[in-house]
């Protein structure tokens, strides 16, 4: 595999950044495990954003040279001297990377209250997982409940008010229905993602569509279930999202796994952005 020399100095330059970010964003300090894109799409790394160059090969099999190396210091740094990462570290993150999502979330990842809302919807339906919930909110607001988005997007898992107001219930059983409520926008978001994968089944067993039911419920997450038809599979403009939420894999499956509220390296807490984080 050719790595271009910019994306190793890059990845260099973004872990000494990550290390002065005075935000102590949990999205900059998960670096290790955040990517973006197809090609050269851009991920932000932290809310300042920044750039990783990924190489894509083989459909979606996502190679992240950069990403990796970002990973395994990190990794060094968390976990002490006594372990030096190395190959198997960076073969066990791509290969959950490249996963159906499925497994265990590791419960130390995400705030204990979010515990069983993300469990119970990622086993609404055999197709997504808590893990692929987890990461699509690291992504969507960072475990913001309270963030208002674009769009009159609102809660933790930022879905359009329309689909929200088709997709939720009262599951946190205060009375009353609420995006704001992060059990009943996380189980919307399930039931959504379930929806979706359903139809997207549905188009790859009549052939009109081409690509794994994930990914293709993920797209339809992003741009919609109609541009996935129309594109018969994976839309470029999805690409970025679907790798991004992907990238995040690693960290809720307890593989590359910084504890939600771990002190950082310069002692400042992690906590979740109080803005949205930019677009791909």
């Amino acid at each position: 595999m050719g790595v271009d020399t910019g994306d190793k100095s890059g990845a260099s330059g973004q872990a000494s950044a990550d290390k002065e970010d005075e935000d102590g964003s949990k999205t900059a300090r998960n670096t290790a495990i955040a990517a973006g894109g197809a090609g050269c799409l851009l991920f932000p790394l932290g809310l300042a954003g920044a750039a990783v160059i990924v190489i894509i090969f083989g459909g979606f099999g996502v190679l992240l040279a950069p990403l990796i190396a970002i990973y395994l210091f990190f990794h060094g740094i968390f976990h002490g001297g006594g372990h030096q990462p190395g190959p198997s570290d960076a073969n066990s993150v791509i290969a959950v990377f490249e996963s159906d999502g499925h497994g265990d979330l590791d419960p130390s990842t995400v705030p204990d209250d979010l515990v069983d809302p993300i469990q119970q919807a990622g086993g609404i339906c055999a197709a997504i997982g808590p893990i692929v919930i987890a990461s699509q909110i690291e992504q969507a607001s960072g475990f913001n409940a309270s963030l208002t988005g674009p769009e009159g997007k609102q809660g933790i898992s930022q879905l359009p008010p329309g689909i929200f107001t088709k997709y939720g219930k009262d599951d946190d059983g205060n009375g009353t229905i609420s995006a704001l409520d992060a059990k009943d926008s996380i189980m919307a978001q399930g039931r959504y993602m379930c929806d979706l994968a359903d139809q997207a089944q549905r188009l790859i067993d009549a052939d009109e569509a081409v690509g794994n039911v994930l990914d293709l419920a993920l797209n339809g997450y992003d741009v919609g279930m109609d541009a996935v038809r129309t594109a018969k599979g994976m839309t470029a403009e999805a690409q970025g999202y679907v790798a991004a939420v992907r990238a995040q894999f690693a960290k809720y499956a307890g593989v590359a796994a910084i504890p939600f509220g771990t002190p950082t390296p310069t002692g400042i807490q992690i906590s979740p952005p109080t803005t949205p984080p930019p677009s791909p």
